[in-house]
């Protein structure tokens, strides 16, 4: 469940204005109305797109929150991969690796 309150917690920062305004001023506060373990918390508020690409979010809304952090596409890639060398394979979602860590970021 905690990766589905991670990705919501994402998603609603591309529905709600009032998210995206908490995330630029008080990221750490969004978070806390959110029930995420505190490796997810830390990835959140520290922006940490690898590290949260690695834990199972859908690249699809992550490139989202990326833009809103002033993270330009080729940055954004270079993270996804980076965290996988970093933080190992993906372990959860739909871009979950199976055979280690020499497979391609999606998108890539």
């Amino acid at each position: 469940m905690s990766l589905y309150s991670l990705s919501k917690l994402i998603y609603s920062l591309n529905r709600d204005p009032v998210a995206k305004a908490q995330f630029l001023s008080e990221p750490a506060k969004l978070a806390d109305n959110f029930d995420l373990t505190a490796e997810e918390r830390d990835a959140f508020v520290s922006h940490d797109v690898g590290k949260m690409y690695v834990l199972g979010v859908n690249g699809q809304i992550l490139m989202h929150m990326a833009a809103l952090c002033g993270i330009e596409w080729s940055d954004y890639l270079q993270r996804m991969r980076d965290g996988v060398k970093t933080h190992g394979p993906v372990r959860e979602g739909i871009y979950a690796m199976t055979t280690g860590t020499d497979e391609k970021v999606a998108g890539a």
